[in-house]
């Protein structure tokens, strides 16, 4: 039981089914409840930017990072044809990134009026964490003039710092989530247990429960066909 479970396809599997909850979650909340990003209705072109965030750095960061992480899991072909695959989708999700950081920036206000939590800090930290990682496996596994024993080094540092900034992005949309929600629930037009609570907290559940498997699939051992025994 436990074998199947852990199995490589039931592993994937559960990750696509999770992010597409996670997306639908996010984009329900986006569109359905516009009002809750602007409450003072300003310009339209405000409210797209507000929109726009949620959007940006959950599906367009979180989720395709999390692909390219299970990239080398189910992509078949050469491992050249897996890094680029990874470095692509990731470079993807590093532009979704500070394009959804942007817009929460762009404002009249300015960036230092909107800079002011703890989920902004890290919000910038971690994106500039990414693109440093970005940055780093492109120099260190794409440069042709390093030795492949200098890759193999640099190889567990690369996979722990994707992973360790990877689970940092979701406590990031965790923070944000929290600190949205108890903004809109000072409001009392917004029940405690009202549908928009409701999808909240389902997404960040549904985030914790995407980057669970996504980690798991990352480190659980790639599955090897067992060699016959020799006979004598």
């Amino acid at each position: 039981m436990a074998a199947v479970l852990f199995s490589p396809f039931s592993v994937l599997l559960f990750a696509r089914i999770s992010a597409c909850l996670v997306a639908i979650l996010v984009i329900t909340w986006a569109l359905h409840f516009q009002a809750s990003f602007i409450p003072l209705s300003p310009s339209q072109e405000d409210l797209i930017y507000a929109v726009m965030h949620p959007l940006l750095m959950v599906i367009g960061f979180i989720l395709i990072s999390g692909e390219a992480i299970l990239v080398y899991r189910w992509l078949p072909g050469s491992r050249n044809l897996k890094k680029s695959v990874h470095l692509c989708l990731q470079g993807v999700a590093l532009g979704c990134g500070i394009f959804g950081i942007w817009t929460k920036f762009h404002g009249q206000d300015g960036i230092v009026a909107n800079f002011y939590s703890l989920h902004s800090w890290m919000g910038l930290i971690c994106i500039s964490m990414f693109g440093a990682q970005w940055l780093f496996g492109f120099m260190n596994f794409w440069h042709k003039g390093e030795v492949r024993t200098t890759r193999l080094k640099v190889l567990p540092w690369h996979v722990f710092l994707g992973l360790y900034t990877y689970g940092l992005a979701v406590v990031t949309a965790e923070m944000g989530l929290l600190e949205k929600l108890t903004l809109l629930q000072a409001n009392p037009n917004v029940t405690k247990r009202g549908p928009e609570s409701s999808i909240v907290n389902g997404l960040g559940l549904s985030l914790i429960l995407v980057s669970s498997v996504v980690i798991l699939a990352a480190v659980l051992p790639k599955h090897q066909t067992p060699k016959p025994k020799a006979m004598f």
